[in-house]
Parts: C-alpha cells; structure tokens; sequence
C-alpha cells in the first residue's frame, strides 16, 4: 500500500520549521558541513513532504527513515555530506540513481541547473514526481526503471549521485560522466563495510577515493 506524504496544518509547519532550522545547527554543521550553499538548501527544503505522513514528526530526526518498499529517506547529515561532496554548481546537470522519497533531488534541484532521477519502484518514483511537481521543482525529471544504465538520453553529466549502494560502482554511469565530473556513491556489500567514494572523471583518466564509513540499502536491479 502507498503511503501518502500530505501538507500539515500551519502550527504544525512552523514546529517543523523551527526542527529543521535546529537539524542543520546541530546535525549538519556541527558535523563538519561547511558550505553555505549546502547549509542554506538544507534549511529550505521541508523534509516533512518526503517521508510518510504518520513518520512527519520524526522528519528531523537525526535517523533515516522507512518511505516503503524497503527502502528509507536517508538521514539528513548524510544527504548534507553526499550534496557537499558533489560540489554541484549552478550550470550543472545531475543524475541522480535512486530516487526514493525525492528528498535529495528536491536538494540537489536547488543547487543545481537540471536534475534527471531515476527509481527502480515506479510506485517511488510516482510519488516522488508527484511531490516535486506540487512544491515546484520545475528542473527535475523522474523516470522509472533500473538506474544501472544511467540516462543516456541526457548524458553526459556533470555530477552523478547514487543513493544505494552496489557492490562494484557501475561502468555505465562512469562513461556517462562528463570529463571534469564527479560521481559520489555508497559502494560495498550488505553486511560489510560500505564506504563512500568519490569519483572523479580527469584528462588523466578516473581517479577513486573513500571518505567515510556508510550503511545503505542495496542497489537494486531489474524488477524490485
């Protein structure tokens, strides 16, 4: 059964508000999240619209979060990191795999030129198409289907993001990334240890590094 995210009365929205002003004081920056851009995206967004409504409450809450269809809306330090580490700039095109809730498209569409997301449960991928359409995100497009391939319609890009974690990154979306580009991606096997990677795409050739220690649901091919 899909779960409806629905708007909350006004007295609600500003509790909220004044929960996500403190998510970005206490969670985020004191993390070590610097960028004002990041900082000031992640103060705007309202989380609340992404998750199911009886979980609204616990929107701000320093946890992922189930939307469904086994899979969760990451916690919020973790969509500030990834956003940061993609150094996502005005006049870039972002893919995003792993659509989900539509939380992190929503984000990266504040930073970004276009966004182009794509989610292996179409019910997910509805729903999230629904929510960004609703509060305006004119510059994302979602699409349903295995993210593996990437979208090479629109290819190539300048920032790739990847919001379930395989265990080797796929070949398809490094060839999709545009020259000077960056992928940033969860990637290790469930019940090891997941690392996020940065990938970088030089005239030298790719360049790989891990930064931090992660633990994400698993990159999901074919039918869900």
């Amino acid at each position: 059964m899909l779960m409806a995210c629905t708007p909350l009365a006004q007295n609600g929205k500003d509790d909220l508000r004044e929960r996500r002003l403190d998510m970005v004081e206490s969670q985020i920056r004191q993390r070590g999240v610097a960028d004002a851009r990041v900082l000031e995206v992640m103060r705007s967004v309202p989380r609340e619209r992404f998750v199911p409504e009886d979980a609204a409450s616990r929107a701000y809450d320093d946890t992922p979060l189930a939307i469904g269809f086994g899979q969760t809306i990451s916690q919020p330090y973790i969509v500030a990191y990834m956003t940061e580490a993609l150094a996502v700039q005005s006049t870039h095109r972002v893919l995003e795999i792993g659509t989900g809730s539509g939380y992190q498209a929503a984000v990266l569409a504040r930073l970004a030129r276009e966004v182009y997301t794509v989610e292996i449960v179409p019910a997910l991928a509805t729903r999230a198409s629904t929510i960004l359409r609703e509060l305006g995100y004119a510059n994302v497009s979602v699409r349903a289907g295995d993210g593996y391939a990437g979208w090479t319609e629109h290819a190539p890009f300048d920032r790739i993001m990847v919001t379930a974690a395989p265990d080797e990154i796929p070949k398809p979306l490094i060839e999709q990334l545009a020259p000077g580009g960056r992928l940033v991606i969860p990637v290790g096997s469930q019940g090891n240890t997941q690392w996020m990677t940065i990938v970088e795409k030089t005239a030298a050739g790719v360049a790989e590094r891990r930064t931090i220690p992660v633990q994400f649901v698993p990159f999901t091919r074919g039918k869900p």
